[in-house]
């Protein structure tokens, strides 16, 4: 059995986020999805409204499980979980240079686990969660946002938009 983890922090979930879980599904027989914290980062959505966010945008499936991990490196996390394999995402050259160097750091961690990179179609390579929060708020910001996310995530961007 070939089981990954694709670990981000999902703030929000966006339709990128979906389609690495897609492919991720193509590839491995378990696709573990991994929330992740910083603690450095602010999060709009707190880890159980991310989690809804992720499962209520999925199909539900016996091979994909989302969870939640902290206080742990990733390298450490997917061996917890017996994962032989790493997913990330590369949408640009910053993004390959931060990840080429935590694929040899994981490597040197846990040679036994496998990094595996996806490049994104163009139509949603510069797609993230801080690009889609940005759009948020101003007159109008639904038509633009709805490509990009999920309707649950819409949805939930409205409902968050509305307290603040």
């Amino acid at each position: 059995m070939r089981t990954a983890v694709y670990a981000g922090s999902f703030d929000p979930p966006t339709n990128g986020h979906l389609w690495m879980i897609e492919r991720g599904l193509e590839l491995f027989d378990i696709l573990i999805v991994a929330i992740g914290e910083n603690p450095s980062k602010h999060y709009t959505f707190s880890v159980e409204e991310r989690l809804h966010l992720l499962r209520a945008s999925t199909q539900a499936c016996e091979r994909l499980i989302i969870v939640h991990f902290d206080n742990r490196y990733l390298v450490d996390y997917a061996k917890l979980m017996e994962a032989d394999y790493i997913l990330r995402g590369i949408r640009s050259t910053s993004d390959y240079e931060y990840e080429r160097v935590m694929r040899h750091i994981n490597s040197d961690m846990a040679p036994e686990i496998n990094t595996v990179f996806l490049m994104p179609p163009r139509d949603i390579s510069e797609l993230s969660s801080n690009m889609v929060k940005g759009l948020t708020g101003p007159r109008g910001w639904q038509d633009s946002v709805r490509r990009y996310v999920p309707p649950a995530v819409l949805e939930a961007l409205a409902a968050r938009l509305t307290v603040i």
